[in-house]
């Protein structure tokens, strides 16, 4: 009896990547965790968890937006052969959601209506650094998600066929990119504040 092996599937790769980036992870709690005290490493403030939550999923959104960009130029240039490789931009919107989540959370106590707050700080001694950079700051961040959205709406709605299609190729590429740009832009501003004055 003659079994056909051609149609066998081969091993899904990403299974073997997932676990060696979980693997990693938890090799790096464990260090981090064993090393540093928790309250050392996440601050004394009563926004520590929720700022140190904003700024890990910041974090992993510049990973993920970086890769993101080297795909969609690739889906650009013609050159993206993998559909599944799309599948990052998932990943894009979604982070984008929980850093801007947090992000508003964290937002609170930046805002807060006392004279030790960043916003009193800033009004008070630097204006212009929360006119002009966190006030820019925090509109900018937001853009990140509508455009991650639309551009995870284009991969799923057309599948595989916008690898065919000029006009879904650019489009995506062209969301991923603007996403690229206003995320970096809120990063470096977000960063910039927060060594000034954290909450």
């Amino acid at each position: 009896m003659n079994i056909d092996t051609s149609e066998r599937q081969q091993p899904w790769p990403q299974r073997s990547l997932l676990f060696v980036v979980i693997v990693l992870l938890a090799i790096a709690a464990v260090i981090v965790l064993a090393t540093a005290p928790f309250a050392t490493l996440i601050g004394p403030s009563a926004y520590a968890l929720s700022g140190a939550l904003h700024g890990m999923f910041a974090f992993l959104l510049m990973v993920v937006v970086t890769i993101g960009l080297y795909v969609a130029w690739s889906l650009f240039v013609g050159r993206l052969k993998a559909f599944s490789d799309l599948q990052l931009i998932t990943v894009m919107a979604t982070l984008a959601f929980l850093t801007i989540v947090f992000g508003n959370w964290v937002y609170i106590a930046y805002r807060a209506n006392t004279p030790d707050s960043p916003r009193s700080y800033f009004l008070a001694k630097m204006p212009d650094v929360h006119k002009v950079f966190f006030e820019f700051k925090e509109y900018v961040a937001l853009f990140t998600l509508p455009l991650s959205v639309a551009a995870a709406y284009i991969v799923w709605r057309y599948g595989k066929q916008i690898l065919e299609r000029d006009w879904t190729r650019t489009a995506v590429a062209i969301l991923v990119a603007l996403h690229f740009f206003y995320f970096v832009m809120a990063f470096g501003l977000g960063a910039a504040v927060t060594k000034l004055k954290a909450v």
